[in-house]
């Protein structure tokens, strides 16, 4: 409705400024018409046509005044002086639209038009996180245009790489890029930005691609619309570069805001190095909302209190600080306030009255030399991370060898619902997990054609052995077991997409022979992704 009323408006102001125009034009050609027929009568006129009178016109009101042509009757005196008058009113008309347009959004509007085939990327407001996107998108990639959808203020540190300020709407931007080149790529940094910002109205229409913040976990809404979760980003960025060790049996969590719940999250879904591992989490903060939403959890998990057969979920509500024993006991505390200065203070407290044996990992955008810290703006808001491009290129790649190994018709990557997308990403981030295991080695972060071809190298050497065989089926299975029960599904007799409900949704020695060799598919996809990355980087 708003917006209606605001297009009704500009309409109307339109409106008006065009019959100004007319009724000016309708009286400065009246104006010649009289000069001319004045001029024509007198034999001493240098003034005969009209052509003559708009020449005159315009040299007298440019005040450029070559005296060619001269009115010599009383009325075209008069009709002189008018135009005489006339002509310091344009010049400083001309000259102030001439500042305006340097000083406004014209000028920036203008330039646009020379920058047409370099690759564009739109942010709707200026802040810490598109600032660190823009440069990083920059240093990537020097023919870019990075373009800011607000006002310069005069306070604002200029960026240092090459930017523009323009406050105009996407559509604007996108009509001066006349589909030329790739598309537009827009950015909404806030967090739910979409369903508040006055310039993601109609964004879906557009032929650009749309990277919105947001705190649901959501991937995809549809069409050209993409959401990136930057906890999320965060906590899998977490456990890749500081995975799980086998040696860790006790994990504190010290803040259960956004960055805590998708921490823990992540460690649910992904941290299954053992069959016979028993990690306690310890989890400090609120988790009624987080308890409510899984309410499964208890079938794979001990909660409430440590076992030595399974992991443990051990939530308090009480203060952090009383629990002396778990804190000087723990392997690994994870301080990840969503509030940066109460985990800086929060971390020097332990340092400084507690005797910490564990490692301390603190969530914090400052650096400083002895802090092991993580999750900084730098590594969060990069174009493969918000982008998905390399974050997800394991799961996308997993995906297409299922679509590869099958006969009937399945799904891209781009067509999948979250629940889907999701079961390929936690498949994927495990899948490192399993090369650490095969090739013994818990300091590998990142996939490489030689790391995944020497593990399954040593999976097809070490599977000949039907101990070593069913203890990586139990394993899989664990992580499988895992991740339908977080997302709430519970045992059924068939499979039932819409009750939730799944035959294999039960303990390892229940499942059949068959339902047990299932399991071999997720160790065999590092054979294919061997192949899928020695096919892509050729």
């Amino acid at each position: 409705m708003k917006h209606k009323k605001r297009q009704s408006q500009v309409k109307r102001k339109n409106n008006i400024y065009l019959y100004m125009t007319v009724l000016l034009m309708i009286i400065y050609i009246g104006l010649l018409a009289v000069l001319c027929i004045s001029e024509h009568m007198d034999s001493r006129a240098t003034i005969r046509s009209f052509g003559d009178a708009f020449w005159y016109s315009l040299v007298t009101l440019t005040t450029v005044g070559y005296g060619d042509l001269l009115p010599v009757t009383p009325l075209g005196h008069a009709i002189g002086v008018v135009f005489l008058l006339m002509s310091a009113g344009i010049m400083m008309t001309l000259f102030g639209a001439v500042i305006s347009f340097v000083t406004s959004e014209g000028f920036p509007l203008f330039l646009l038009g020379f920058q047409r085939n370099k690759n564009w990327y739109y942010f709707a407001d200026y802040g810490a996180e598109a600032n660190i996107l823009a440069a990083n998108i920059y240093k990537e990639d020097p023919d870019t245009l990075i373009i800011f959808g607000e006002k310069k203020d005069d306070q604002m540190e200029f960026p240092d790489y090459p930017c523009l300020f323009i406050n105009v709407s996407p559509a604007r931007i996108v009509s001066c890029k006349k589909n030329t080149g790739s598309r537009c790529k827009i950015f909404l940094m806030k967090e739910n930005d979409i369903g508040v910002n006055s310039r993601a109205v109609d964004l879906h229409t557009l032929p650009v691609e749309v990277y919105a913040r947001t705190t649901n976990g959501q991937d995809h809404l549809s069409g050209n619309i993409r959401f990136f979760h930057s906890y999320d980003c965060c906590a899998r960025q977490y456990w890749r570069s500081k995975p799980l060790c086998s040696h860790e049996n006790s994990i504190v969590v010290i803040g259960f805001g956004n960055y805590g719940r998708c921490i823990l999250e992540r460690a649910i879904l992904t941290n299954v190095i053992s069959v016979d591992q028993h990690i306690a989490y310890h989890v400090f903060g609120d988790a009624t909302d987080f308890l409510a939403m899984h309410r499964y959890l208890h079938k794979v998990f001990s909660m409430g209190e440590t076992s030595e057969t399974s992991d443990s979920l051990i939530f308090y509500d009480e203060m952090w600080e009383r629990q002396y024993e778990i804190l000087e006991q723990a392997d690994r505390i994870i301080i990840c306030t969503d509030d940066e200065p109460q985990g800086w203070s929060i971390f020097w407290q332990l340092n400084r009255y507690y005797r910490i044996h564990g490692q301390i990992h603190l969530h914090s955008n400052r650096k400083a030399p002895g802090v092991s810290y993580f999750g900084t703006n730098e590594e969060i808001y990069t174009p493969n991370q918000i982008m998905r491009t390399a974050l997800n290129q394991a799961a996308i790649q997993i995906n297409e060898i299922f679509r590869k190994s099958v006969d009937y018709p399945t799904l891209s990557w781009e067509r999948l619902d979250d629940f889907h997308r999701e079961s390929k990403i936690s498949a994927a981030d495990h899948l490192l997990t399993k090369i650490r295991i095969l090739l013994k080695d818990e300091t590998i972060t990142a996939y490489t054609e030689e790391t995944v071809k020497r593990a399954y190298a040593e999976y097809c050497e070490t599977k000949k052995d039907e101990t070593v065989r069913d203890r990586y089926r139990r394993l899989d299975h664990m992580r499988w077991l895992r991740f339908y029960t977080f997302y709430n599904w519970s045992y059924g007799v068939v499979r039932d997409d819409g009750a939730r409900q799944h035959p294999m949704l039960c303990s390892y020695t229940e499942l059949t022979p068959e339902q047990r060799k299932e399991r071999d598919a997720a160790w065999e996809l590092l054979g294919s992704m061997a192949a899928e990355i020695q096919e892509t980087n050729t």
